[in-house]
């Protein structure tokens, strides 16, 4: 997996994956299967710079389904399986 890159704007420091590559994450449990996702695909979406955080406002209406079915699916990954619980 690439390293991820540090880009600052208005003084805040954001990770993020590089644009369009297909990222994988390997899961926890023995047994299940790697997930592949292509990165930046909800910030194109959403119409947000990549490097920027998604607003609250953006990102509950994607999960409504107000960008698409899509856009939908990927908020919900973003929600569930990138972020998780802490």
């Amino acid at each position: 997996m690439k390293k991820k890159k540090t880009v600052t704007k208005a003084g805040k420091s954001y990770r993020y994956r590089k644009v369009g590559t297909v990222q994988s994450i390997s899961m926890k449990k023995k047994g299940q299967k790697k997930i592949t996702f292509k990165a930046g695909g909800l910030h194109r979406k959403l119409g947000v710079p990549q490097g920027t955080k998604i607003p609250a406002s953006k990102m509950a209406a994607a999960l409504v389904g107000k960008y698409g079915a899509k856009a939908k699916k990927e908020a919900l990954f973003a929600k569930n399986v990138l972020k998780g619980s802490k």
